[in-house]
């Protein structure tokens, strides 16, 4: 069993013995390779600025980068943490595009770190690793803790 899937397993047993409400379940994972995200293309221009973001297809209902800094890209899934398995738990930018919202349940969660700053959520949206090569940005599944 490889390192990757050895810290999988620990997380979500961890999660499953946590004192967290029934609500506040885990967020399903869902497996990707990679996500390649040329920034000198048209559609990824708001990621140019700092606290730009973009929505990208990958993960469970999708993810959302967000430039933090010229050299910080930030990967979130979509997916709720607050009754995660409903179809509607998904977090978009909010109309003022300072922080993520789940529509369905009221929860805002921060850009700059996932965790909700409005519940019932109490438990940070997912965050994938980043990494910067020039113009390139990989997103892998790797969660970061």
């Amino acid at each position: 069993m490889n390192m990757r899937k050895i810290k999988l397993s620990l997380f979500f047993l961890i999660i499953g013995i946590s004192g967290y409400g029934q609500e506040d379940e885990p967020i399903p994972f869902a497996t990707f390779s990679e996500i390649i995200v040329n920034l000198s293309f048209p559609q990824y221009r708001a990621l140019k600025a700092d606290g730009g973001f973009v929505e990208v297809e990958g993960g469970v209902k999708g993810i959302i980068i967000y430039r933090e800094d010229a050299t910080t890209f930030l990967a979130y899934e979509r997916n709720c943490s607050y009754k995660a398995g409903e179809s509607c738990a998904r977090v978009d930018p909010d109309l003022s595009r300072l922080f993520l919202i789940d529509r369905c349940c009221g929860s805002n969660f921060n850009f700059t770190d996932g965790y909700p700053m409005k519940g019932p959520a109490t438990r940070p949206l997912r965050k994938y690793r980043t990494q910067l090569s020039g113009t390139t940005l990989t997103i892998t599944d790797e969660i970061i803790f």
